[in-house]
């Protein structure tokens, strides 16, 4: 599916995009914007709420539940890690860990969110930034690790 039908859609397929995520499984909003470079490990654990958009070559590595939030954008490059392995077992069994994009924010370009986070409503996550823990809502944050910098000031 991702690599004949997903993959070669056309990029104003967005409707078509949207229907083969549901036909798997994937809580799909309505108008939601889908790129047709996204890669979806396990569609039946993606949740993308109204009218939010998931950039160009973005990862949802949906071992664990994936939820991205409505008006929520997930900029071009990023790759959300929905689990990890358990280091202190000697056979490093895999954890799912859900990550929660809040409503109305925006994880821009290149960013890593990591197993287990929250990102809050209306927080910006800037470019290159690697999220280890959540982020509070309505807060600007960015760096490597990432943190709260400044509220979110909006018009």
């Amino acid at each position: 599916m991702q690599t004949t039908l997903f993959h070669g859609s056309p990029q104003f397929a967005y409707g078509f995009r949207r229907w083969l995520l549901r036909s798997f499984g994937a809580r799909v909003g309505q108008g939601a914007i889908i790129r047709p470079s996204v890669t979806v490990t396990y569609p039946w654990k993606v949740s993308i709420g109204d009218h939010a958009w998931v950039g160009d070559d973005v990862v949802l590595y949906s071992l664990g539940e994936i939820d991205i939030g409505a008006h929520a954008v997930v900029s071009q490059s990023s790759y959300l890690c929905a689990s990890d392995h358990d280091y202190t077992q000697p056979d490093f069994p895999i954890r799912a860990r859900k990550i929660t994009i809040g409503p109305e924010a925006w994880v821009a370009a290149d960013v890593f969110v990591a197993p287990g986070v929250t990102i809050g409503q209306g927080a910006v996550i800037g470019a290159r930034s690697s999220v280890f823990k959540d982020m509070p809502a309505g807060m600007v944050c960015f760096g490597y690790p990432c943190v709260a910098v400044k509220k979110r000031v909006m018009d």
